[in-house]
């Protein structure tokens, strides 16, 4: 057990309080929440590279992280409204398509590929959107401002999101091309 496994443990935890409080409505209480996951999420990451403490459990644990807080989040502002489902939609499909790859990889004696810096930063630019959208719903008299920013990071975010995924996919393509299966 490191800082860092122990800070995505603690995200991972905080996943269904936050749907609570988002489905209750308890808005501003979400954004806290949402906010000390994306800072646990800033500091597994500092501290892991900082304290050589990068782990295989912690290099499996972030992405799984942020793919459910992701997708906890869309759903949550789906249900409530505050974002078009289209949204949620567009995201989550990505996810989708790149699950499609692992049990190619894995026929080909790979586990996932690591998490490529197009998909980080567009998981970074998602992770702003979403609760700026939020503040933007909650606090009528900055939406002037929030929502155009909001926006701004979730279709960056989405744009980046879908181009890690193309390279991803790329990786995948190359692996079952040019490489024979892994012997173990």
């Amino acid at each position: 057990m490191t800082v860092p496994n122990l800070l995505s443990m603690l995200r991972l935890a905080l996943v269904p309080v936050f749907m609570f409080l988002l489905l209750s409505e308890r808005y501003l209480s979400a954004i806290v929440v949402l906010a000390l996951s994306s800072l646990t999420d800033y500091l597994d990451g500092y501290f892991a590279r900082k304290f050589n403490q990068v782990t295989r459990l912690g290099q499996l644990l972030d992405p799984a992280a942020d793919r459910l807080y992701i997708f906890s989040t869309l759903v949550g502002l789906s249900i409530t409204g505050i974002i078009p489902v289209w949204l949620a939609v567009v995201i989550i499909g990505r996810d989708i398509v790149l699950a499609a790859a692992y049990p190619v990889l894995a026929s080909h004696g790979y586990g996932p590929l690591p998490v490529h810096y197009l998909g980080k930063t567009g998981t970074f630019a998602l992770l702003y959107a979403f609760p700026l959208l939020l503040m933007a719903y909650i606090f009528e008299p900055a939406k002037f401002f929030l929502e155009p920013l909001a926006w701004a990071f979730a279709l960056w975010g989405v744009g980046l999101y879908w181009w890690g995924a193309y390279v991803y996919l790329r990786q995948v393509v190359d692996i079952v091309k040019n490489r024979a299966p892994k012997t173990h």
